[in-house]
C-alpha cells in the first residue's frame, strides 16, 4: 500500500510517477524499496491518468490490474524455474 501512497504523493506534487521517483520516496520513508513492487506499480499505472483515477472504483480497477500483473510475473518466473529444472535432468 505504501507504494500506491508514494505514487499519489508524487502525483500531488506534480512529479512524474516513475521507478526512480518511487524508489526515492520509499527510501526517504525509511523502507527498503522492493524493485519488483515498483516495476509492477509503474506497469499498472502506464496509460492511466491518475487525476481521473482518484475515484474509488477506478483505483479498485488499478489494484486488480496490479494483482494480475503480479500473477503473470509469478507464472513467468515459475515457467523459467521449471525449464531450468528440466535442463538439469
Amino acid at each position: 500500500m505504501e507504494y500506491i501512497y508514494a505514487a499519489l504523493l508524487l502525483h500531488k506534487l506534480g512529479k512524474h510517477v516513475d521507478s526512480e521517483h518511487l524508489h526515492k520516496v520509499i527510501a526517504a520513508a525509511g523502507e527498503e524499496p522492493d524493485e519488483s513492487k515498483i516495476k509492477s506499480l509503474v506497469a499498472s499505472l502506464k496509460g492511466i491518468d491518475i487525476a481521473k483515477s482518484l475515484s474509488l472504483r477506478l483505483w479498485f480497477q488499478l489494484h486488480q490490474r496490479r494483482q494480475q500483473h503480479q500473477k503473470q510475473r509469478k507464472k513467468k518466473s515459475l515457467r523459467k524455474k521449471r525449464k531450468l529444472l528440466r535442463l538439469k535432468d
